[in-house]
């Protein structure tokens, strides 16, 4: 009888104990992406002031085949992010990246910039036409931006225009925010014209 009592505790032993294990892995697993784009930012952050001082294109890790080319401010500054240089699902896994074949912020043209909907881009949903956003270059520059529309196109049917008679600017990431699968052909599409 003692036994029987004994088995069946470590058997309940052995059951909760898997249990706590496992759920601390789901918790672990699920705080995985937003701590690596904060560690990340740190380390973009440093490599941001690296470029101010005059580094040129100053990887964020040794391994880096980024580096920060702006810094974009949003929300009276509560958002604060720097952007990288391509658009590699490698870079937007650290952070909004500059797509290589649009212009930089402040050129003339149309500046791209992607991120991923449930880190760096989340604000994105925030935001309202008539909103600013700053960014400020390596060299010291500073590019106000007036947010002109919001759209959710589909990434089958519709393209982001290059080409601009005057500064602009899109910022562009996955929709539907609340989605619980990542990708999909739908976009959210911040647009803005540059102030100055």
């Amino acid at each position: 009888m003692i036994a029987k009592f004994v088995r069946k505790r470590w058997l309940e032993a052995i059951i909760v104990s898997c249990l706590l294990c496992l759920g601390f892995w789901q918790l672990g697993h699920g705080a995985y992406i937003p701590a690596k784009a904060w560690v990340a930012q740190e380390l973009m952050h440093q490599a941001w002031r690296r470029a101010r001082d005059g580094d040129q294109q100053p990887r964020p890790w040794p391994w880096a085949d980024t580096w920060p080319v702006a810094k974009l401010s949003a929300k009276g500054g509560d958002i604060e992010l720097i952007v990288l240089a391509g658009e590699s699902g490698r870079t937007l896994a650290f952070g909004p990246g500059h797509l290589s074949a649009s212009v930089l912020p402040g050129e003339q043209g149309n500046s791209v910039i992607a991120g991923h909907r449930d880190t760096h881009f989340q604000f994105l949903q925030m935001l309202a036409v008539g909103e600013s956003l700053l960014f400020e270059m390596p060299d010291g520059r500073r590019h106000l931006y007036r947010i002109s529309y919001l759209d959710v196109l589909d990434s089958r049917r519709g393209s982001i225009v290059l080409d601009t008679d005057r500064p602009m600017l899109s910022l562009i990431t996955c929709y539907p925010f609340n989605s619980p699968r990542a990708g999909g052909p739908m976009r959210y599409v911040v647009t803005a014209e540059m102030i100055y």
